[in-house]
């Protein structure tokens, strides 16, 4: 209590007396330890005092003789490396193995491959061909060479003139050897009259020829439009026979096997 006997406040705990000077310590207390502040760096440690020995420090490692294995070589690899490493190598190892294939093969692969027809000239006659004796406007229709054969001689066609053709002739073609090729063409008055006297110009059905795709039939057609009709044949002899109709006209066609077909399609009527 004060000396006016009121009540004194309470002391603050570590509060300094009034009575303490500013920087002094009170007897009996122990000094506090200095607190830092947040951000700044803690008091340096004084150095040791002389004649203090020093606090013991970690040996340093002696420097590793050669073919040792340094400290960072004897730290155990994670178990995850290796198998990441080989799959790393294989993928670039595959990588490098598909460039080269694309870069040798690639175009085989993409560009398909193209395969050259090559077709033979149609064969021409090595003679020249003769000239027609009194020719009229249906005999200088008719051509002066089919295929390697030339027009050789003509002839009139007895037996078909028998049948009322108004004009028929026989006309042989040679090959400059023993070749030949024989045209028996007919004009008659009508196509209906034509029709009927082709087919009394063929025998049966012929021999059936699969090589030589025999018998053959069809239409015999002109600027897209049906003219006649043809039959195709093997004779059975070594020969074959083309009969065709082409409105009023007709015409037989007797050659080697072998070249009847394409003689038939060569011929221009």
């Amino acid at each position: 209590m004060s000396e006016t006997g009121g009540p004194q406040p309470e002391p603050t705990p570590g509060a300094r007396p009034a009575w303490v000077p500013t920087g002094a310590t009170p007897a009996g207390a122990t000094p506090a330890s200095p607190t830092p502040v947040p951000g700044t760096t803690g008091p340096t440690p004084a150095s040791p005092a002389a004649g203090r020995e020093p606090a013991p420090t970690s040996p340093t490692p002696a420097p590793p003789q050669d073919g040792e294995a340094t400290p960072a070589d004897n730290k155990p690899r994670p178990a995850w490396l290796l198998p990441v490493a080989i799959v790393a190598g294989v993928v670039v190892v595959g990588g490098i193995v598909a460039a080269i294939v694309a870069s040798q093969g690639g175009d085989d692969a993409a560009t398909p491959a193209v395969t050259a027809t090559v077709v033979a000239p149609s064969p021409t006659p090595t003679v020249a061909p003769a000239e027609r004796p009194d020719p009229t406007a249906f005999t200088s229709a008719l051509p002066a060479s089919v295929l390697q054969y030339a027009f050789s001689t003509e002839a009139p066609a007895d037996d078909w003139l028998a049948a009322d053709a108004l004009e028929a002739v026989a006309d042989t073609y040679t090959d400059g050897g023993t070749g030949t090729l024989v045209v028996d063409a007919g004009q008659f008055a009508t196509a209906e009259q034509a029709d009927a006297f082709a087919k009394t110009l063929l025998t049966g059905d012929g021999t059936t020829n699969v090589e030589a795709g025999l018998p053959a039939a069809g239409e015999v057609t002109a600027g897209g439009e049906k003219v006649g009709t043809f039959v195709i044949q093997d004779a059975g002899d070594g020969t074959g026979v083309a009969v065709w109709t082409n409105g009023t006209s007709v015409f037989r066609l007797t050659t080697a096997v072998a070249d009847v077909t394409n003689a038939y399609t060569a011929f221009p009527l």
